[in-house]
């Protein structure tokens, strides 16, 4: 639900990494997470667990939790210690540490992840076996399976100097920009997203074209449709779904970036013949890093999650998904695991979600819903589906 007041952005000059100095833009996003994203009540536990987040955020959140009466619990975190933990675990190790934390996660009403690091390739080191071992034996049975199936749980990242350079921003620039975004409007978007979701949920074909030699043809019928205001991520702005299992047919190439585990990958193309990649190709070197990815398990070629984005505020790729999935003009199409609550049966350990931008200036392109457009060059045409322009949105 939306928050019970509006939020608004106060811009200060102060460093969002200053652990020592308070900045009031921490309480207002604090309070959207509370009130907006996991909706807290009174009586509930709540896990706030925290990659290299500064002291005043966190005490300003456990002071949103408390003020709707929720109990806050913390785990801290470190991102370079990370691929230490991970990489010299064996199987004994990950199954403990995994039992420890679901055990800890199911006594939990909701969860909030920060996710803060200067460096997105600390896990890049890992083999691909660690990797696969790390979201086997510990991702799969403590967030996949417990906290995504049984928590209100709301995930985002925390600004740093790295995301700004990724962003070609200074830092400074860079905070103003994660601010406005992560406390945008998302109660008029949580209204303006309604007839498309009930596009989706009554749509059957789905033709797509768009830049590179883009052109998928697919059936969402009878897959459930989410549409993500908020509620899960921040930032956020799409709305999801999958398709039928099988009936992924054509070509899909990517026109934003993308990072996996750590690893850059640039111009993914991928070719589905009866739902499954048969052919791969990425930019570089990438490709046999590319095709290692896909060869996790059976389930790694098929898409487990189709979605359009619109956050007006974000229109350029960063390598940070949970940034690039929203981009205004865009979709992403997602190999691996599907969503429980919008599932086409497709079960893997990876969940890659892969962003094309159709915006003009971008290469174009259009979604068609059984033969009508209903999305040009980013810009929605139907009626409808204008309050998710960004004239509309608050850009």
């Amino acid at each position: 639900m939306p928050p019970d007041a509006p939020v608004h952005v106060v811009h200060v000059s102060v460093s969002c990494h200053n652990a020592g100095m308070s900045d009031t833009r921490h309480h207002d996003l604090a309070g959207l997470l509370a009130r907006h994203s996991t909706r807290v009540k009174a009586g509930e536990h709540v896990l706030v667990e925290a990659w290299d987040t500064p002291e005043p955020m966190l005490e300003a959140l456990i002071d949103a939790i408390r003020a709707e009466g929720g109990h806050a619990h913390l785990a801290l975190r470190s991102s370079r210690l990370m691929p230490a933990l991970v990489g010299g675990a064996d199987t004994a190790a990950l199954e403990c540490w995994a039992a420890c934390d679901r055990q800890r996660m199911e006594r939990m009403d909701c969860y909030v992840g920060i996710r803060g690091s200067g460096n997105i390739s600390e896990l890049a080191g890992l083999s691909a076996a660690e990797q696969k071992a790390w979201g086997r034996d510990y991702l799969t049975p403590v967030h996949f399976e417990q906290r995504v199936a049984h928590t209100r749980w709301v995930v985002l990242r925390w600004p740093s100097a790295g995301m700004a350079q990724l962003a070609g921003m200074s830092t400074r620039e860079f905070e103003a920009f994660y601010f406005a975004v992560c406390t945008l409007d998302y109660a008029r978007m949580a209204e303006a997203v309604k007839p498309l979701a009930a596009r989706m949920e009554s749509a059957d074909a789905v033709h797509i074209v768009g830049p590179g030699d883009t052109d998928l043809s697919f059936s969402i019928k009878g897959i459930p449709v989410r549409s993500c205001t908020g509620e899960h991520n921040i930032p956020d702005g799409e709305c999801f779904t999958a398709p039928v299992r099988e009936s992924v047919e054509g070509v899909l190439h990517c026109n934003a970036p993308t990072v996996y585990n750590g690893k850059a990958f640039d111009d993914v193309r991928l070719v589905f013949k009866g739902g499954r990649v048969v052919e791969a190709t990425a930019g570089g070197a990438g490709t046999d890093a590319l095709v290692e990815i896909l060869d996790t398990d059976a389930g790694a070629r098929f898409v487990g999650e189709f979605a359009i984005g619109f956050n007006p505020r974000i229109v350029r790729p960063m390598r940070d998904i949970l940034f690039d999935e929203k981009i205004a003009g865009s979709f992403h199409f997602t190999p691996g695991r599907a969503y429980d609550d919008a599932d086409n049966g497709n079960r893997s350990e990876i969940h890659w979600d892969l962003v094309t931008i159709q915006r003009s200036e971008t290469g174009g392109g259009e979604i068609r819903f059984d033969g009508e457009t209903i999305r040009r060059d980013g810009l929605f045409l139907p009626e409808d589906l204008a309050g998710l322009n960004p004239d509309r949105l608050g850009g």
